[in-house]
Order: C-alpha cells, then structure tokens, then sequence
C-alpha cells in the first residue's frame, strides 16, 4: 500500500509528480494507495514531460425551437487530457528498485540507477501499463487547481491539491528516438485520456 510517507520517499522534488495512474480510486484526505507500484498504480515520471492540456467536452441536446430560440439539455461536461513526452528513457531503472513499504529502495547489492530525473516511470512501464489497461482507471493528478478551501489556506496548501478522475485511454503513440548503450532507449510518448 502506498500511503503518503510512500509517495514523499518516491519523489525527488517538494513536490508530487504531476499524475498517476491507478487501478482503485483514492480518499484524497489520506492518500492510500493500494496495491504494488507497476502493477496497481504507477507513478509518471515529469522527465521532458510536456504542457498538461485539458479541454472539455460538452455533452448536451441542443435544438432549435419553433420560435427560433436555441434551448439545450445539457447532460454533463468531460475532461480531455492530453500530454507528451520526448526523449523519454525507456526504463525508469537499470534494474529493479525493489521499494520497500516506505517508498525506500531496499535492493540488495549495488543500488539501481535512475534513468528519468524523478524514478517515475520509464516508457516500457508507460506502455505495459496502456496494454493492461483496455479499460477505465484512475487517474490522480497533482497540480495548482480549485479545492474547496478557504481564503486563507489556500496560498499553503500546494502540495494537497489534487483531483482523482476515472479516464480511459483514447489515444497513444510512441516513437524510438534513439537507441542508448546496453540498458535504455530514448522514446516520444503522447497520450490523451477521456473522462469516464
């Protein structure tokens, strides 16, 4: 399970990676995720990670009336998220990190090194996670966005605004840019997400 110490031990900066992917939805107000990391939730990693873009779609019954006016029955908005990144490593690791419960590399040996700036996820765990997942998941994302908080807390409360929104896949390319030595290749990924 990963809970909030997991996911501060998991980031390199003050603040969280920008998204995750999960397989259950979150309690925001404890942030428990459950599961394994790469298998019930991955953390995306911001390495050249482009813009954010989110656009929304309305769905809606619009017709015109007899008297020419326009009346419309509107059923809900959607979010379309859509983001890339470019010269991505294609694993986040050189070998398995083996995180212990506190979000810690705990592998015996030589310690694994990390290939994208933060440990998020590399391209391979990006597109095993897109092949497991044909349907809805959870996705988590971590930006300055409207929480329900007064005037006063909400110039300190950064690092709690979140939203967790139910998404499918509706787009996803990857491109081999360049191929590296013996343990990594550079790739583009765009991908672009509906709300369920």
């Amino acid at each position: 399970m990963a809970n909030l110490a997991y996911l501060a031990n998991r980031k390199k900066y003050i603040r969280p990676q920008a998204v995750i992917w999960m397989d259950s939805t979150v309690d925001l107000s404890n942030i428990d995720i459950s599961g394994t990391e790469y298998q019930d939730f991955l953390i995306l990693s911001d390495h050249s990670r482009s813009e954010i873009s989110f656009a929304t779609q309305r769905i809606e019954n619009r017709q015109r009336m007899i008297n020419g006016t326009m009346r419309s029955y509107h059923t809900a908005d959607k979010l379309q998220i859509s983001w890339s990144w470019s010269m991505l490593p294609s694993r986040s690791f050189n070998k398995d990190p083996q995180f212990n419960a506190q979000g810690i590399v705990s592998a015996s040996g030589s310690v694994p090194i990390d290939y994208t700036v933060d440990g998020g996820a590399g391209g391979r765990e990006i597109l095993q996670w897109y092949n497991d997942h044909p349907g809805a998941f959870y996705m988590m994302l971590s930006y300055d966005t409207y929480n329900n908080v007064s005037n006063q807390d909400q110039y300190d409360q950064l690092s709690k605004y979140n939203q967790v929104i139910p998404v499918y896949f509706s787009q996803f390319d990857y491109t081999v840019v360049k191929r590296g030595g013996t343990n990594h290749d550079l790739w583009n990924i765009s991908v672009a997400l509906e709300e369920a």
